[in-house]
């Protein structure tokens, strides 16, 4: 059950820190913030608006709370294979997602098609250069690096789904900085001062405003359609190897957006950085960390939450105290049994399991948020 651990801050974490508090305090005091910000179980500070954070604005919206990762969610397939017809390992998999699935900072496709969903997305409001465009294409069905990954898993029955978590990659970083540039500008030529600069805003009905909006759509919608992609060229990888397969059902949602809701009969712009939609019966994925669990939900559309619920296990480590106090050898130790990028084990130490908090008090926060549909436990996990 959620606490009021600040003035208009409600939060479900049983883990968190006061500077995480503090920063949701800040972002809770903007005199266009009509109620409480909501923090998810994982939530943790994050750079300008807290990670694991649920912030309603009236006619505004502030461009680094949804942040440079525009879009970035999960998905995840449920095939109709079970563990029994997989091979012992996976390791013929590997091969086969690193080539179809680039992954890294920067990293496309070295010959990029023009897929038939990335024509459909439309435009975006922000002029492209020759080589915004390039990267548009290019990294369309990339994965990108940090947090991102590719899983194969076994649900609680043995049933074996994938998940994939990537977000608008290149293209959504720059159009995001831009705009969060833009709205500190903003911010100083009308002479408003604010407790972070980085909680700079558009007000509603402005030239800016629209621009963002549209771009902030159209980036949501790049993401969500490179997702979706990336899910159909692994499971048809997956086939391959097993030899056979079939997909039975897909759920894509995003963590880092904006959408406009009614809650406690006023009209939002509700902003989830890392937190997903969790109305009554929308589905969702909750990854754990590498080694862990991870959960497909529904929602129970708690209104307190503003219909949400977290993204995944959310870091209690920084990545550079991870890497100075984390060991490849106990890493190696909690991915046994898995097929998994063993040999660039060093590089992932910022991501190792004890890196985040507990899955499994993540969920036990959050019973009155969402209602666990499977358990998924990793078999297969390629970084990006």
């Amino acid at each position: 059950m959620p606490k009021l651990v600040a003035p208009k801050v409600l939060s479900w974490a049983s883990e968190i820190e006061q500077n995480t508090i503090e920063q949701a305090a800040r972002s809770a005091r903007l005199p266009f913030v009509p109620s409480h910000v909501a923090l998810m179980p994982d939530a943790h500070l994050g750079f300008g608006a807290t990670v694991g954070s649920v912030i309603p604005t009236e006619n505004a919206v502030i461009p680094s709370a949804v942040g440079v990762d525009i879009g970035c969610g999960m998905i995840a397939t449920e095939t109709d294979l079970t563990a029994a017809d997989l091979p012992d390992g996976l390791d013929a998999l590997m091969p086969l997602v690193e080539k179809r699935i680039p992954a890294g900072v920067g990293v496309g496709h070295d010959d990029p098609a023009v897929d038939e969903a990335l024509a459909d997305l439309g435009r975006p409001f922000m002029h492209l250069t020759t080589d915004q465009e390039y990267k548009v294409a290019c990294q369309f069905g990339t994965l990108g690096s940090g947090n991102h990954f590719v899983e194969v898993c076994l649900d609680e029955r043995d049933h074996v789904w994938t998940v994939l978590h990537s977000g608008s990659r290149g293209i959504g970083n720059q159009l995001a900085s831009w705009h969060i540039t833009e709205a500190k500008r903003l911010m100083r030529q009308y002479f408003i001062q604010l407790e972070d600069p980085e909680l700079a805003y558009y007000a509603q009905g402005t030239v800016q405003f629209r621009a963002y909006v549209k771009d902030m759509l159209w980036a949501q919608r790049y993401a969500m359609a490179s997702r979706a992609r990336m899910d159909r060229v692994l499971s048809e990888a997956l086939f391959e190897v097993v030899g056979m397969g079939d997909r039975v059902r897909t759920i894509n949602a995003h963590h880092n957006f904006t959408a406009f809701e009614t809650h406690h009969g006023r009209e939002l712009w509700i902003t989830r950085k890392g937190a997903i939609k969790a109305d009554k019966g929308d589905l969702g994925v909750i990854p754990g960390s590498m080694g862990t669990r991870s959960y497909i939900v529904h929602g129970l559309g708690n209104p307190a939450s503003y219909n949400s619920c977290s993204h995944g296990a959310g870091r209690r480590m920084s990545r550079s105290e991870a890497r100075k106090t984390l060991t490849t050898e106990s890493l190696a130790e909690a991915m046994r049994g898995r097929t998994w990028n063993a040999d660039r084990a060093a590089a992932l130490l910022d991501e190792h399991p004890d890196a985040y908090k507990p899955i499994d008090q993540v969920m036990a926060d959050q019973t009155d948020l969402v209602q666990v549909l499977h358990e998924l436990r990793q078999v297969f996990n390629y970084k990006g």
